[in-house]
């Protein structure tokens, strides 16, 4: 049983985003998790607010429903490495717009 609570504590925070996206590396340091993080992955397609795909014009009331209105809530941004600088920019853009400044994104550990 015991053996069984610890499989599930480890592969519960992996899956809590199941959107692929094909991330770049960076050579940063690792920061530890956050409790509730709020991601937002862009890809190809578009974004993608926790699993579920966002209109263009619909970022900052899906942020707003999600966050409570709390602009100063950390977002993490996971941008597919195959877009361009100026559609990362785009969804930055948007963020900013919608009051949200405090946005890291996300990258995938180098390795050495």
């Amino acid at each position: 049983m015991l053996v069984l609570l610890i499989v599930f504590m480890v592969a519960a925070p992996l899956s809590t985003v199941d959107v692929p996206v094909n991330l770049p590396a960076s050579g940063a340091p690792v920061s530890e998790r956050p409790r509730d993080p709020v991601w937002i992955t862009l890809t190809a397609q578009g974004l993608v607010l926790a699993d579920q795909p966002i209109a263009p014009g619909a970022l900052a009331g899906a942020l707003a429903a999600r966050t409570g209105s709390r602009t100063d809530t950390p977002l993490y941004l996971r941008a597919d490495r195959s877009l361009s600088y100026g559609q990362l920019m785009q969804a930055l853009d948007a963020l900013r717009q919608a009051g949200y400044r405090n946005v890291s994104l996300v990258g995938l550990e180098a390795s050495p």
